[in-house]
This record gives structure tokens, sequence and C-alpha cells, in this order.
């Protein structure tokens, strides 16, 4: 019992001490990690699902429906 607790604290000192190492780089500098998966977008991705869009198309066309009032000839 004692022995595999010493494995497993030799194993996490040394995963620990070869990471810390990954991390620096050579040279002393650190080194970059491995790219993290993109983030999803925030905002929607298609403009259906874009309440700000679909609100701007609905007064444009509000707009366009809306009777032109006649314009007056006589200025």
């Amino acid at each position: 019992m004692k022995f595999l607790l010493v494995v497993v604290i030799f194993a996490a000192v040394t995963y620990l001490a070869i990471r810390w190492m990954q991390d620096r780089g050579s040279g002393g500098h650190t080194a970059q990690r491995r790219p993290m998966r993109p983030k999803p977008p925030t905002r929607p991705l298609a403009p259906d699902d874009d309440e700000a869009f679909l609100r701007d198309l609905e007064r444009r066309r509000r707009k366009q429906q809306k009777p032109q009032p006649p314009s007056d000839p006589d200025g």
C-alpha cells in the first residue's frame, strides 16, 4: 500500500516537473501552449436567428408598404 502511494506521488511530481519544463521552453522563455478549441461565436450565425436583423427587416417592410402621401403639385 505504501509503495503504491510512493509511486503515485512520484508520478505526480514527475508530471508537474515535465509540464513546467515544457512551459518554460528552451532558453528560459515561456513557450506557447497548444491553441484551444475555437470558442463558439456569441452572435447568431444566420440572419434569421438575429433579432435585431429581423426587427430592422420588419421596419423596412412596413416603411415600403406605407402609402406615400400624394405630393402637392402646387408646391
